[in-house]
């Protein structure tokens, strides 16, 4: 009898259309049936965000044996929730997410709509991993690093993740660099500051474009992924979602709130 394939979830936050997705479902396709549920419009930095003010639409795109394709109207955690419940009667062995055009390390992991896919996996205990890569351009060449997923992938369908963890997949700006290799690292403590930029509209009405820059409390620690993609190596930094600050709990306690 021959092996079962895995059943892999393909999703992004660039859209359907992304040249990093393209590259990433032919990648999935080598491993096992795939279902693409994605975007059908940019929804970067969306986080952890869904759509509850408007209906959710969505369209199959394409369909043949071992795998099919559907656009969403919402967010990436939308796809994902709408593949588990709706689009699919079978539970994915993986999920995938990316690549994404820019990298998602340090605190950006926070805001991405790339690893909130992937972070939504890991809540449903199903093996999920983010891929981004450190280049914005929509017309980026992603292809030098596909022999690198494929391997992240193999181990990963190989091997088990614990319950809640995903994998956030950073690499350098490939169109540069070549990857030197791959390193397991935490992700480097920093903040965004943002900066505003003032504008007005023909009517003269105010708005803003938002921009801001990194600051890396780690900088120069070779033990964060912000380092290592800096010197031309991709890094993999296990995630799991816990906002709980465990040992504060004890001192919080003895707080008068009641007085």
């Amino acid at each position: 009898m021959a092996e079962k394939r895995p059943y892999i979830l393909v999703t992004n936050d660039d859209g359907i259309t992304a040249k990093g997705l393209r590259i990433l479902i032919n990648t999935a396709k080598k491993f096992g049936d795939v279902l693409v549920v994605a975007p059908d419009s940019h929804q970067s930095a969306k986080s952890h965000s869904i759509t509850q003010a408007a209906p959710i639409r969505f369209d199959k795109i394409f369909e043949e044996n071992g795998y099919s394709e559907y656009s969403v109207s919402g967010t990436p955690v939308d796809c994902v929730k709408l593949a588990l419940h709706e689009l699919s009667d079978k539970k994915p062995d993986l999920i995938l997410s990316g690549i994404n055009h820019g990298a998602n390390t340090s605190v950006s992991v926070l805001y991405s709509g790339t690893m909130a896919a992937a972070i939504e996996g890991g809540l449903h205990n199903i093996k999920s991993i983010g891929f981004s890569v450190d280049n914005h351009s929509s017309e980026a060449d992603f292809s030098p690093v596909i022999p690198y997923m494929e391997k992240i992938i193999e181990e990963v369908i190989e091997k088990e993740l614990p319950n809640g963890v995903s994998l956030n997949v950073n690499f350098p700006d490939v169109t540069k660099v070549e990857v030197k290799g791959i390193k397991t690292m935490r992700g480097a403590n920093g903040v965004w500051g943002e900066n505003f930029i003032p504008a007005n509209d023909p009517h003269k009405r105010n708005f803003v474009w938002i921009t801001g820059k990194l600051t890396n409390y780690d900088e120069g620690k070779e033990d964060t992924d912000l380092f290592y993609i800096e010197n031309g190596y991709a890094t993999v930094t296990p995630v799991k979602v816990d906002f709980n600050y465990y040992s504060f709990i004890d001192e919080l306690s003895t707080w008068d709130f009641n007085g």
